[in-house]
This record gives C-alpha cells, sequence and structure tokens, in this order.
C-alpha cells in the first residue's frame, strides 16, 4: 500500500472515531445536555456527562476493533432516536438536531472514504494477483517458464493441434552437478541463464521454453507440418550450447543431451508426451550423452517391460511366491535316490511354474541373489533335515550364485544355516560353476577355503566347459565335479564318450566323486555304468520336484528295501 492509501486509511479511522463520539452524544443529549442548556448551567455540571460520553465513546472504540460492526451501534442508535422525537415528542431542540445532522454528515463522508479506500484495495489487490500469476508461471533464476506454465500451453497446443504436430524436447545438461560442486552456484545459476538465453534463441516466438526444474529444460513446438524440424531444433541447440561461455576467469562449455517426442493431432495426454521425451533423454544419456534422440516405442516397450518384469520379481520374492524343488541324484548301481538338487522355481500367479531361466539374470542384475540364494539354503536344508531322519546320508546340494561368492558375509550366512537347521555339514554340497569360480581363481580357493572348513562339500558344475586346465583343479579345494550334460548327450555319437571317460579319469586322478548331469535315456545310463561312473541325475531318472513328492519317492524306496 503507497502514502497516498496510508493517509486515506488513517482518516478513514479518524471519521469512524468522531461518528462513535458526535452518536453518542446524540443518545446523551436528551438524558443530561438539554437540561443543562436551558437553565444555563455552569462548566462542572457540562464536564462530569461530557467526561461519561468520552469514556464510553473510547470503549466502543477499543471493542470495535475486535467487532468492527460495533462502531456502528452509536450511530445507529441515534438514527432511532431521531426518529422517536420527531414521531412522538414534537421533534429535538435546536442544538439536538444539528448534532444529527453532524452524525448524517459523518456517516457519508465515512461511506465516501470507503468506496475511495476500496477502490486502493482493489487496486492493490489486482497488483497483488497480477505479480503472483506471473511467479506462478515464471522461473526466478532464468525468467523462463516454469513447469506450470509449460503444462498450461502444452494443454492448449495438444488440444488445437487438429492435423499438425506437436514435438516436445526435453533438454538436460550433463555434468551440470560437477560444475556446481567445483565452481560453486554462482557459476552454476550463470549457466543456467545462459543456457535459457540460448535456448530462447534457437525457438520461434510461438514456441515455449520452459524450466522443468535443476538443469533441466522443456521446449514446445506446436503445428509443425515436418516432424524434421523438432530433430534440427534440438541439434541446433545442443550445438549452440557447446559455445564456449566465460564465467568471471572460468571457461566454461555446456554439454548437453536431449530427448524428443511427437505426436501428431489432437487429444494426447501432456504428462504421456513428457514420459515419451524423458524416455528419448535416457536413451541418449545411455548412448553417451550429448546427442538428441527420438522417443523409440519399441525400445520403450522393451524398457517398460523390464520395469514391470523388475517389480514382480521383487514382489515375488517379498510374497514367497518361489518355491524350491529337488531333482533327485541317483547311485547308478541301483539307480536309488542317495541325494537332491536344490532349484529354485517361481510360481507365478499367471504365467504359472517359472524355471530359473525365466528370472534368475534378473535377479543377478537386480543384485537379489545373495538374498535369494541364503533363502533357499535355508529352506533346502531345512527340508533335508527332515528326509535324513528318515534316509541316513542323504545329500543335498545347494548352488552358488557369482554374487553370493563375492558377498564377504557368505561363510557367516552358511554357518549360521548350519547350525539353526542342525544338518550335517558334510552332507551339504555347495556347487558354482567353472565360470564363477575362475572369474578370480585365488579369491575363489581363498572363500572356498573358508567353506570347506565349515565341514561342507565343493561341488564344480558343468566341469570341462569354462576352459579349466589340471592346475586349476589343485589350486580349487574341490570334492565333486558335475559332468556337463553335454558331454552325456554326445556319448552316443561316434567317439562322443571319450570326452565325458576323459573327465572321469581326471576326477579319478584328482581323487574327486563325478556326477553326470543330463542324463535322458536308458542308453546314456548304461553307458556310464561302463565307464564306472558313481552318480548321475537327469529326466531318466527324475525331474525337478516338489518336497512332497520327494517325501514320496524315499518312501516308496524305503518300502521296496524292506
Amino acid at each position: 500500500m503507497g502514502r497516498t492509501g496510508k493517509a486515506m486509511d488513517t482518516l478513514r479511522r479518524v471519521v469512524d472515531d468522531a461518528m462513535i463520539f458526535a452518536s453518542l452524544l446524540v443518545l446523551a443529549w436528551p438524558v443530561f445536555f438539554d437540561d443543562l442548556n436551558r437553565r444555563d448551567a455552569g462548566v462542572f455540571d457540562w464536564a462530569w456527562p461530557t467526561a461519561v460520553v468520552l469514556v464510553i465513546g473510547v470503549v466502543v472504540v477499543k471493542v470495535s476493533k475486535r467487532w468492527p460492526l460495533a462502531q456502528y451501534a452509536p450511530a445507529a442508535a441515534a438514527v432511532v432516536l431521531a426518529a422517536i422525537l420527531h414521531a412522538w415528542m414534537g421533534g429535538a431542540s435546536r442544538e439536538l438536531t444539528w448534532l444529527i445532522i453532524a452524525v448524517a454528515a459523518i456517516v457519508l463522508v465515512r461511506q465516501f472514504l470507503g468506496a475511495r479506500t476500496n477502490e486502493g484495495l482493489i487496486r492493490d489487490l489486482t497488483r497483488q494477483r497480477a505479480i503472483m500469476a506471473r511467479q506462478a508461471f515464471r522461473d526466478p533464476l532464468t525468467q523462463l517458464g516454469n513447469r506450470a506454465m509449460f503444462i498450461d500451453h502444452a494443454e492448449d497446443a495438444l488440444a488445437d493441434a487438429d492435423e499438425t504436430m506437436t514435438a516436445v524436447i526435453i533438454i538436460d545438461l550433463d555434468g551440470f552437478k560437477e560444475v556446481n560442486d567445483t565452481y560453486g552456484h554462482a557459476a552454476g545459476d550463470e549457466l543456467l541463464r545462459t543456457t535459457a538465453a540460448r535456448l530462447n534463441a534457437n525457438v520461434r516466438t510461438n514456441d515455449t521454453v520452459s524450466r522443468l526444474g535443476g538443469d533441466e529444460f522443456v521446449v514446445l513446438l506446436p503445428r509443425l507440418v515436418d516432424d524434421t524440424i523438432a530433430d534440427t531444433v534440438a541439434d541446433r541447440i545442443l550445438r549452440d550450447l557447446l559455445q564456449p561461455l566465460v564465467v568471471g576467469d572460468i571457461m566454461l562449455s555446456i554439454r548437453a543431451s536431449a530427448g524428443i517426442a511427437i505426436t501428431r493431432g489432437s487429444g494426447h495426454d501432456v504428462d504421456e508426451v513428457l514420459r515419451e521425451a524423458d524416455q528419448a533423454l535416457y536413451q541418449a544419456k545411455a548412448e553417451g550423452k550429448g546427442v538428441a534422440r527420438r522417443f523409440d516405442p519399441e525400445l520403450f516397450a522393451r524398457t517398460e517391460q523390464r520395469r514391470l518384469d523388475e517389480a514382480e520379481l521383487r514382489q515375488a520374492f517379498a510374497e514367497k511366491q518361489f518355491e524350491v524343488h529337488y531333482q533327485p541324484i541317483v547311485d547308478l548301481d541301483g539307480e536309488h535316490t542317495v541325494g537332491v538338487e536344490a532349484l529354485i522355481r517361481w510360481r507365478h500367479p499367471e504365467r504359472g511354474l517359472l524355471p530359473p531361466a525365466a528370472f534368475l539374470d534378473l535377479a543377478e542384475e537386480l543384485g537379489m541373489l545373495p538374498e535369494v540364494g541364503h533363502w533357499v539354503l535355508r529352506e533346502a536344508c531345512r527340508q533335508a533335515v527332515a528326509w535324513q531322519e528318515h534316509t541316513p546320508g542323504f545329500e543335498l546340494n545347494v548352488n552358488l550364485s557369482a554374487s553370493q561368492l563375492g558377498n564377504p558375509a557368505l561363510c557367516d550366512e552358511v554357518l549360521e544355516v548350519l547350525t539353526s537347521t542342525g544338518i550335517p555339514p558334510h552332507l551339504l554340497v555347495l556347487e558354482l560353476t567353472e565360470t564363477v569360480a575362475l572369474t578370480d581363481l585365488s579369491e575363489s580357493a581363498r572363500i572356498l577355503g573358508s567353506l570347506k572348513g565349515l565341514g561342507v562339500r565343493i561341488a564344480l558344475d558343468d566341469f570341462g566347459t569354462g576352459f579349466s586346465s589340471l592346475s586349476h583343479l589343485g589350486v580349487l579345494p574341490v570334492d565333486v565335479v558335475k559332468i556337463d550334460k553335454s558331454f552325456v548327450q554326445a556319448m552316443q555319437e561316434s567317439g562322443g564318450a571319450s570326452v565325458a571317460e576323459a573327465v572321469l579319469q581326471i576326477a579319478r586322478t584328482f581323487n574327486l566323486a563325478p556326477v553326470a548331469e543330463g542324463v535322458e535315456d536308458a542308453v546314456q545310463a548304461s553307458r556310464l555304468r561302463e565307464l564306472d561312473c558313481a552318480q548321475a541325475q537327469g529326466y531318466h531318472f527324475a525331474k525337478p520336484m516338489p518336497a512332497g513328492e520327494v517325501t514320496d519317492l524315499l518312501n516308496r524306496q524305503a518300502a521296496l528295501k524292506a
């Protein structure tokens, strides 16, 4: 509010107070002052009723500050009194008449001042609303539009597109955080202001440039007739931004990436278009930054599916949708079950039972395998203890992933499972593939040695496929080698048995227990017996099955022996 407005407000308050005191005098006149006026009373006689009026007036002024309508009560009462005197008492005295006229005049002046004050207030409110409207749609640092302005303009552009195209380009500054951290926020702010100016210099007058927040900007190109214009604008912006910028004694270069989304016609949702431009920006950054990329629906579909798969997998673990199935390992001399390999399955609510190949790679990428693997180990050991009560010496094989082997807490976790479940350590076989073991041979040897120190046994899975050498077998503390199924299945081919036979010979040389994997028919099983392979597993003997079916299998096996 300006000085004129403040003066008017002060004058209004003075008039309000005068109206109160004048009205109180009108009310007091018939009671006190009329008689005093007729008998020519002295000063003292006039003083005490005047004091009463003043005190009551001060009280009314104070009360009206809290309840503004109270200031009009004396004036209203004075008007009522004037009406009574006129109607029933033959009118008022000359002095009282002048007081009533004074009250009426004050009320008129008050109304005039109120109108003028209201006009000033309206002007002030209008000015404040205009300032707030500008602030609501402007970024204070760059003076560009903000997200709200972009959304407002984009909704209008998409609604009025008709048969033309609308393009949205999101520009993100690469390395802006490093500029802030290295040169300070003043340099970063100047970088943002320069970016805003260069963006404005590369668009049409009817285009919209806004700052979405941080170092992210957006350009709206409405009513395009050629979609390549968006690519041209984006490339031109990126080139212009690369021009050197001097901030104080520092020379900076603004490197940026851009994502482009283009829609045709009206009826599109702003948030959807922004998501598409953001996805294209993500792709530009993934390709090395400093480039502009268009939204690719196929790539987006794959990315979206990946996101859904990740969410589903995390939800599956949280909701206990995983199960442990077990594939029997048989003694080829009599083909009776002597152990099982624990294999995880996902009981998907819509897709049914999924094998490990459908989700373990994703779980590895998400860093979930150490937690999932620990759960499998605990669940399998708990179940194996129940089987071992009725089948002494029954072995349990559990796989270790690369991320589990790299987990510093692996040995402690295995020890905790051994202790809590009570499984005999020598009946637990931990499997890992050659590829995992050979990633860091010395570190693998150290970790496996620590696990061996707990009393468990170690198996090398898919033996012969990981380019291992005999020297590696001498370094790794391995107890069991599992012959890869490709060698087993090759035995029926001409000369195919020679590889499996060689692997068995290596196992015997290093005093390792061999287990053949992937046995699919009786011919393969018979050939393995001829080669003195003691144990095997595969669909010829049994598929992976739930724990309950393994229990039934062991019960039937025990009944046959009885």
